[in-house]
């Protein structure tokens, strides 16, 4: 809440003061020289319903002026930073629909004043999913139990917390909750998991919310990493005994990795469950839906353990040996049959991991993150989003989105012209959310940062973006509905069964 009253005051001020009262310079010098502005949106490519493009000078300066112009319509601001005002920046978007908003920027340190070389940022007449959500949490390994899943409107700066981990914590019982997802971007549609104090699965399904209890006898775990159906009410899992261990050395500062982990499938209005893969030699993780419902992807490491060693243990050991490739199953989605594995890309023939396969909504491109070996790339520095064409199985880096640091849990817009992502690119440490168009061959533009309304937010704020998902609409229930959903409710406990089918539903 303190941080939605903080940006309701900056936006109020920045309206008042910082884009009325600046004006354009008489007196200039004029230099070729590019424009040092942080967030960099230099000629970066929009969606025309974004919030506004706040920016300010990447360096020491005591004033900086902007000039932006599409067709008809121009709007000078400046100050401190350029903020322009919502209303002013969407009659801008709306004039540079299929074209280009043009940049001016203006200096000054002491008396003088300079013109950098213009800039342009293109609006895509391709809209973006107006709600995003992601988990915020502090990087210190200590202190996770104080996160928050907000969710943010993308057409203004509004965000608002849906689950407060602090409401079901206390001095002796902790609690984290994570990967949160929809049925196809529907928040009403709505599931995550709460583990240690009050866990369970909370599943938020056509007005009614539920807590699971997913542990059972027959299944590895409680569900960890989900996959709703496009339309049945159905969720894959993978379950996963996962672990962590520090470096003293490597650049990696922190290995997530697991030394089990099967896909077991969640019957949403039957309440039962059953495994799908369970090779005891097999690590399977991070399952995924093709859009059409009738296969499901995921990723597969192959790993035996040949040592007397605690099993924890030998992974660690042998941590550089997890190499994760992509393979899906068929999926009848009148018996709710799945077929045997089929193999889609072989990572660890090129000696690397592919992890979090992802569909373009139109079935045809699927993205993912490859790094050097494990599962958890978001703590790999070398992890890059890798794309491969489902029409003629070819795959190349994503160069054009890449960055020198981590890109880690990307997702699709509903419209599929534009992908949400996480990064470390600015400073190694703290994950931030880009997101970029990607046009119908599957090639992206040059990211852009999640806007916000003062322009180095990112650079005080110190917790990080996990797990960005797009959203149509917000989460309609409140935070304290889901914490007394959490503390008051034992779970449902589920029922396992052979097979799930579709008959004889209640």
């Amino acid at each position: 809440m303190k941080r939605i009253l903080y940006h309701s005051i900056v936006l109020m001020l920045t309206t008042l003061t910082a884009c009325h009262r600046a004006s354009l310079p008489e007196h200039f010098t004029e230099t070729d020289k590019v424009p040092a502005i942080y967030p960099d949106y230099r000629d970066v490519t929009i969606p025309v319903n974004i919030a506004p493009l706040t920016f300010m000078w990447d360096g020491p300066c005591d004033e900086i002026v902007a000039r932006l112009k599409a067709g008809g319509t121009e709007v000078v601001c400046g100050g401190d930073a350029v903020q322009p005002d919502m209303d002013e920046w969407h009659k801008l978007t709306v004039q540079a629909a299929g074209k280009a908003i043009g940049v001016e920027v203006f200096v000054r340190t002491g008396d003088q004043w300079q013109r950098y070389r213009p800039f342009s940022i293109s609006v895509s007449k391709d809209s973006i999913d107006p709600y995003i959500s992601y988990r915020l949490i502090s990087p210190s390994y200590v202190s996770y139990e104080e996160l928050t899943l907000n969710q943010r409107c993308l057409e203004n700066y509004d965000e608002e917390v849906m689950v407060n981990n602090m409401l079901c914590s206390t001095e002796t019982d902790g609690q984290c909750v994570n990967c949160h997802n929809y049925q196809m971007y529907n928040p009403q549609h709505m599931q995550f998991h709460a583990r240690h104090a009050h866990g369970g699965t909370v599943i938020s399904y056509d007005g009614k919310l539920r807590k699971i209890n997913m542990r059972n006898d027959s299944i590895l775990s409680a569900g960890v990493y989900p996959a709703w159906h496009p339309w049945l009410p159905l969720i894959v899992y993978s379950t996963n005994l996962t672990s962590q261990t520090f470096h003293t050395l490597h650049h990696n500062k922190i290995e997530v990795f697991d030394e089990a982990s099967d896909l077991i499938a969640y019957d949403v209005e039957k309440n039962e469950i059953t495994n799908i893969e369970n090779d005891s030699d097999e690590f399977e993780v991070f399952p995924c839906w093709a859009p059409d419902g009738r296969s499901v992807y995921y990723c597969s490491a192959h790993f035996e353990f040949r040592d007397t060693i605690e099993h924890s243990t030998e992974v660690i050991h042998r941590a550089k040996e997890v190499k994760y490739n992509i393979y899906r199953k068929s999926f009848d989605p009148d018996t709710y049959a799945f077929g045997p594995r089929e193999l889609v890309f072989r990572a660890d023939s090129l000696g690397k991991s592919a992890t979090l396969p992802r569909i373009s909504p139109d079935g045809r491109f699927l993205m993912f993150t490859l790094g050097n070996y494990g599962v958890f790339h978001i703590w790999h520095h070398e992890a890059d989003l890798y794309v491969m064409d489902l029409a003629d199985g070819s795959v190349r880096a994503m160069d054009e989105v890449n960055s020198p640091d981590t890109e880690s849990y990307h997702s699709w817009s509903s419209n599929g012209r534009w992908v949400l992502f996480s990064s470390r690119r600015n400073d190694g440490d703290f994950t931030r959310l880009f997101m970029a168009h990607i046009d119908a061959q599957g090639k992206g533009s040059k990211p852009f940062e999640l806007p916000q309304a003062t322009p180095d937010f990112h650079r005080q704020f110190t917790k990080s973006y996990n797990i960005p998902e797009f959203m149509r609409g917000p989460v309609k229930v409140t935070p304290q509905e889901f914490a007394d959903l959490l503390k008051n409710h034992e779970g449902d406990p589920v029922k396992y069964v052979h097979r799930l089918s579709k008959d004889n539903r209640e």
